[in-house]
């Protein structure tokens, strides 16, 4: 898919969360990386179409996320930071049951499609679970296989890694690695995006750098001191 920032900006009233940004991407990996409030976070936000810009306009194969945002239905996914606030329904098949009911699949062809999310992960055990019962690790898993069951083109992750133990960790850089779908991967873990294709650094609200990952890390690291 080829992103598109046509001069975008972001505000929130009087603060200004993404200064005016102008950028085309098309990496199947891209890492989004930068201190806490930098407006990484927004800019995955933008792509996805959660947030309207204030000014200019996203594209995705040259269509506007807000004035075309229905071509667009389905075409991109959105990991939350913590993936147990996006399942909403009490069991898990049932909740990547949900999209596809969404869009007028059912019986059979549902049955297939969800169990086939389901093998996809490795996570056909989680079928009858419910969110409360699942580590950090299951829940991205659950919620990876509630996202891709729609195949979408692009998804978006918002620190997949965070607050997981080391065990699950691999499991969830393993399995971003292996995707074949185009993916924007905002983190602060450093060893996930190192080497990616392409990782943006943001700093106070504009994008400090732009270029490979070993090349994005050692400038962030100098940019934190550390």
């Amino acid at each position: 898919m080829r992103i598109q920032l046509e001069n975008v900006g972001l505000s929130f009233g009087e603060r200004v969360a993404l200064h005016t940004l102008s950028l085309e991407l098309s990496e199947h990996r891209i890492g989004v990386i930068g201190l806490n409030g930098s407006g990484k976070t927004s800019f995955a936000r933008l792509i996805a179409g959660l947030a309207r810009p204030t000014a200019g306009r996203v594209l995705l194969d040259g269509l506007d996320t807000v004035e075309q945002a229905k071509a667009l239905e389905g075409r991109t996914g959105f990991i939350f930071q913590n993936p147990g606030n996006q399942i909403i329904l009490p069991i898990i098949e049932d909740d990547i049951a949900l999209g596809l009911k969404s869009r007028g699949v059912d019986g059979a062809d549902l049955t297939q499609r969800v169990s086939a999310a389901l093998n996809r992960f490795g996570i056909e055990d989680l079928a009858r679970r419910r969110p409360h019962e699942l580590s950090g690790g299951q829940l991205q898993l659950a919620a990876l296989a509630a996202v891709t069951v729609t195949e979408p083109d692009l998804i978006l992750f918002d620190e997949p890694t965070n607050q997981l133990d080391l065990r699950n960790r691999a499991i969830v850089k393993d399995t971003i690695a292996n995707l074949p779908e185009q993916a924007v991967i905002v983190s602060h873990d450093l060893d996930l995006v190192a080497g990616f294709e392409r990782v943006l650094v943001f700093h106070e609200g504009r994008l400090a750098f732009d270029g490979w990952g070993h090349e994005a890390l050692r400038f962030y690291r100098e940019l934190a001191g550390c």
